[in-house]
């Protein structure tokens, strides 16, 4: 399980250092959370897991309040939620979820950042059977043991918990993040480092240096892309 968590600290480590256009991204998916129901985080879970995560990025409140605030506006502005999966150098699987009002230009856009890095676009299940849909949370201040128990005693299941250099880490159903972090907070946990639900790879695969570089180009470029709102990859960094 180390290794996950590698790629997510990696991947995390990344989007902290790019913050005008992390803030765009949640600033597009906020939006779109809220419009898909109420604008209120209690009464709208897709909100509410948005919210936590952009707290986990330190996103400014401006840019949380002006993404409601359209979202409560009459605005008719929509955006479709897209899945895109494809390859990489030696056997390596990528998955890309984007939030677009341009279907047509969006699949040109990934479709060229696949094909002029190495790799290329497959068809719909191709690659996200290998992957599993999961609630990750990070914290500090709780041992694996005690999050264990405060989960059993919450009555909730955990996929995995783990610790890692004074982090304790949790895996659980994406179902479960609202009530794992209600049970969390409930205990003390003030903050988590990490909390959002991703998509952990089953199984990983190394690349030799010269296709690394190329995988990492490849991933760049899609990350780069407005339209794109996470990848997720099978690559051990």
């Amino acid at each position: 399980m180390g290794r996950k968590w590698n790629n997510i600290k990696e991947k995390k480590a990344s989007k902290d250092s790019a913050t005008s256009r992390i803030n765009a991204k949640f600033g597009r998916e906020i939006y779109v959370a809220a419009k898909s129901g109420e604008p209120d985080p209690v009464s709208n879970s897709a909100l509410k897991v948005v919210l936590e995560r952009a707290k986990t990025y330190s996103v400014p409140k401006h840019i949380v309040d002006r993404a409601i605030d359209k979202a409560k506006g009459n605005t008719d502005e929509v955006f479709e939620e897209l899945r895109y999966e494809g390859f990489g150098p030696n056997g390596s699987m990528v998955i890309v979820d984007a939030l677009s009002n341009n279907v047509n230009r969006t699949a040109a856009e990934v479709r060229t950042a696949f094909n002029k890095n190495g790799g290329n676009m497959g068809v719909s299940g191709s690659v996200a059977y290998m992957f599993d849909s999961t609630a990750v949370f990070a914290m500090e201040g709780k041992t694996a043991d005690e999050v264990l128990e405060i989960l059993i005693m919450a009555d909730l299941d955990a996929r995995d918990v783990f610790e890692e250099e004074g982090t304790t880490i949790v895996y659980a159903a994406p179902s479960d993040f609202s009530t794992v972090q209600d049970a969390l907070k409930a205990e003390g946990v003030e903050e988590f480092s990490v909390a959002e639900i991703t998509m952990l790879v089953q199984n990983e695969v190394e690349l030799d240096d010269a296709s690394k570089e190329q995988f990492e180009k490849m991933i760049d470029a899609l990350e780069e892309l407005e339209d794109v709102q996470e990848v997720y990859h099978n690559v051990e960094l």
